[in-house]
């Protein structure tokens, strides 16, 4: 009997991550080590390195590629970091499953904190989010693109072509790295979606579909697309400052969104509560947070 076909992007964290889905689906299903086969994908967005995603085509440069494998038949399932998977996926693709959410806060690497940052301090980071929260926070920053994988990033700090840089508190555990700052999410609130790990198959695929979900956490499951139905209701792009993070309290899912300018110097802030598969509730919210916004805002929001 074949094993199941794992398809990821061959970055360092992409494939460890990976390994934690393999390791789990086949510890569920009492598989042998290596029936999950990994199959790495090179992706446009690993192959352009030198711009913003939002000028060359968005988070569908981290996807493309493995949805082609998928829905030509090569692929079974593709596991993808959730915050860089477009809100919109192709008619056929069905996101199974999601592993228990990791530490959704960012690190400031190259500092204690971000008020620790000295004056004019250069910032690397190709994050609108990330740019306009900084700006909001301190002016003072000047922001400069910055792409490549984690160990790249990190490096550029070391060698300090850049004072600073934010990464994802959950790939640098992921990776087994140890470093940086947490910065807590009442300074800066995650991306949509942050520290997610899912898994996606073609949409009839009930065999594969039925594996997947032995592994899923129904909990972040519900708070993952409560944020994407969010993100999709604002027109989101990967060149929209947004903000969200939904938990489970009390019964509820509870929901803290932001968006911004591109400068950060405008913001509107809301919260909502509702019901795990209440997808009505974020999207309302998306709207009225549109209409409150200024022009600012609204322009880098498709919705709009």
């Amino acid at each position: 009997m074949q094993g199941l076909r794992l398809g990821t992007r061959g970055s360092p964290l992409a494939l460890a991550q990976s390994r934690k889905v393999a390791a789990a689906i086949e510890t569920a299903q009492r598989w042998p080590e290596g029936y999950v086969e990994l199959v790495p994908v090179t992706t446009t967005g690993d192959v352009i390195q030198d711009r913003p995603l939002a000028d060359v085509g968005g988070k569908a440069l981290w996807t493309k590629e493995l949805d082609k494998g998928l829905l030509d038949g090569s692929l079974d399932f593709c596991v993808h970091s959730m915050k860089d998977v477009e809100s919109v996926r192709p008619a056929g693709i069905h996101i199974a499953a999601i592993r228990p959410r990791g530490d959704v806060r960012d690190r400031i690497i190259g500092a204690e904190s971000i008020a620790a940052l000295k004056q004019g301090a250069v910032v690397g980071t190709s994050s609108p989010r990330r740019a306009a929260q900084l700006l909001r926070l301190r002016p003072d920053l000047q922001i400069v693109p910055i792409r490549g994988n984690v160990e790249t990033r990190l490096a550029k700090v070391e060698r300090g072509e850049v004072d600073a840089t934010l990464l994802a508190s959950a790939g640098l555990k992921r990776l087994g790295l140890d470093a940086g700052a947490a910065i807590p999410t009442e300074i800066i609130l995650p991306a949509p979606a942050q520290a997610a790990i899912g898994m996606e198959c073609r949409a009839n695929d009930t065999h594969t579909q039925s594996v997947l979900t032995t592994v899923n956490n129904d909990i972040t499951y519900a708070c993952v697309m409560a944020e994407r139905a969010f993100t999709r209701a604002l027109g989101a792009s990967c060149a929209s400052p947004v903000a969200a993070f939904a938990v489970l309290e009390d019964g509820d899912l509870r929901m803290r969104a932001q968006i911004f300018s591109s400068d950060g110097k405008d913001m509107v802030e809301d919260r909502a509560a509702f019901d795990c598969g209440d997808d009505a509730t974020p999207e309302a919210l998306a709207r009225q947070m549109l209409d409150a916004a200024p022009p600012s805002i609204r322009r880098l929001f498709s919705a709009s």
